[in-house]
């Protein structure tokens, strides 16, 4: 399918995040591209953010049903909540939806990634 025919097959903006987030989850557990993985530290990372995200959403006494309401599908939103790997815009409508910083989301999660080799 080309981007034309692709663009034309999607309904809104959360539709675009959705199939980002599905080939980003698809690629999660096998390879990025041809020949790279995703190191465990990324998956270790999303899963942590997505149990952050659940935290907010159950600490609200908000279903995922309700994220409807901020423009989330059911599904999505499981996927967001299941660890999978999300775009940036879905991280800004997260965190909007909740009235929160990004910050807030994303703080301390980083020690989630493993330490870095040096050269």
């Amino acid at each position: 399918m080309d981007r034309t025919a692709l663009r034309h097959a999607m309904q809104g903006p959360q539709d675009v995040d959705l199939l980002v987030v599905i080939l980003l989850g698809s690629a999660q557990s096998e390879e990025v591209g041809a020949s790279r993985e995703i190191p465990a530290g990324y998956t270790r990372f999303f899963r942590a953010l997505g149990h952050r995200i659940r935290s907010h959403r159950t600490d609200r006494k908000l279903s995922r049903e309700d994220m409807l309401s901020y423009g989330f599908s059911v599904r999505h939103w499981q996927m967001i909540e299941a660890g999978r790997p999300i775009t940036m815009i879905t991280l800004l409508r997260v965190a909007e939806a909740f009235e929160v910083l990004p910050d807030q989301l994303l703080g301390g999660l980083s020690h989630h990634l493993g330490r870095r080799r040096n050269p």
